[in-house]
């Protein structure tokens, strides 16, 4: 009898313990994910054409995918295409837009509420209108003598329109422009009208960033005229001597489209615009970016770099995170530092 009743004690322990298995592999099944073990989604950048901002792109990036552990994607779009699918979800960040020059476009992203400032990339964006030091002031090094010594304003253009020969409509200089689906395409046109120099020049609009370069570069190289449109920081202004012609004192009043913007290119602050949902599903990129900026001279030494050894801002970016660690651990954690640091190659 005794036999039995332990007996029957077993077997009541074994089905107790089954059904407490069985409980807790119900409850397991049923557990909803915490947040920390759902999957992040991607960050995405928009890419735009030009040098410093892809560079840019690819730092942020790199520690944005290896530091915070976010999937990257990198969405190849014009300038003022990068903000317009900003407003609409399609991209979270644009690393850099210069807050004036896209003025209109970057208006409307902050006024629908889908866009906001997030930091600044670096503090100084020049633009203007150039020649080639040589003609002004010759170079005796290299034969060349003045061709046009009185040139120092955009009002004395009008004089000397027979140096810049348009190759392709004589009759006419040539004025360099910017790159198609900037806002300074439409900028230098009107500044053209403003001063009156569309009686006397064409505006010639290359297809790329290289292209204008390029266009400069050869130019001097032959110890040739060029006028056109071109920026700083860039790697360009470091290789060649050119000089700045004297346009009117910026005025916010004469900055826009129907003052033809009759003065010289405001010199502004370059900025970090993210969709506004960013900074609730990835609030730690968010802050990354605030405190993410880079001194001019850094600026100009990363594009100097990419010319000098013939390679692209994705191999510039490794360059800068091994060589200027001093900067960047500064915008990140130390943990996340780390992280970014065994990354890299």
């Amino acid at each position: 009898m005794l036999k039995k009743q332990k007996l029957g004690t077993k077997i009541l322990m074994v089905f107790l313990g089954a059904l407490l298995i069985l409980s807790s592999l119900i409850g397991c099944a049923t557990e909803k994910p915490t947040p920390t073990s759902l999957p992040k989604e991607a960050v995405v950048f928009g890419y735009g054409g030009w040098d410093t901002q892809q560079w840019m792109s690819e730092i942020a990036s790199f520690i944005v995918e290896h530091g915070y552990g976010y999937p990257i994607e990198k969405v190849n779009a014009a300038n003022v295409a990068i903000l317009q699918a900003i407003e609409i979800g399609e991209i979270d960040i644009h690393m850099e837009v210069a807050e004036l020059s896209l003025q209109e476009p970057l208006k409307k992203l902050l006024e629908s509420g889908q866009g906001e400032k997030a930091g600044i990339a670096y503090p100084g964006l020049w633009q203007g209108w150039l020649v080639p030091t040589y003609m002004i002031k010759g170079d005796p090094a290299r034969g060349i003598e003045a061709t046009a010594p009185d040139l120092k304003s955009v009002f004395d253009m009008p004089k000397y329109w027979e140096l810049f020969k348009d190759p392709e409509v004589p009759e006419k200089g040539r004025l360099y422009g910017c790159i198609p689906g900037w806002q300074c395409e439409i900028t230098n046109q009107l500044k053209m009208e403003a001063y009156g120099l569309d009686d006397y020049y064409n505006l010639f609009t290359p297809g790329s960033d290289a292209a204008l370069s390029a266009s400069m570069v050869a130019a001097y190289e032959k110890g040739e005229p060029w006028f056109g449109y071109y920026w700083s920081p860039t790697w360009v202004l470091a290789k060649v001597d050119m000089t700045p012609l004297e346009e009117p004192a910026w005025e916010e009043a004469l900055w826009n489209d129907e003052a033809k913007y009759a003065c010289a290119f405001p010199t502004e602050a370059s900025l970090i615009i993210t969709h506004v949902e960013l900074r609730r599903r990835a609030p730690e990129v968010a802050g990354f970016l605030e405190k993410y900026t880079h001194p001019d001279e850094e600026m100009n030494e990363a594009l100097l770099y990419m010319q000098d050894n013939d390679v692209g801002p994705p191999e510039a970016a490794i360059w800068y995170l091994q060589t200027h660690e001093s900067t960047w651990m500064e915008w990140v954690t130390s943990d996340v530092a780390s992280k970014v640091k065994a990354a890299l190659p």
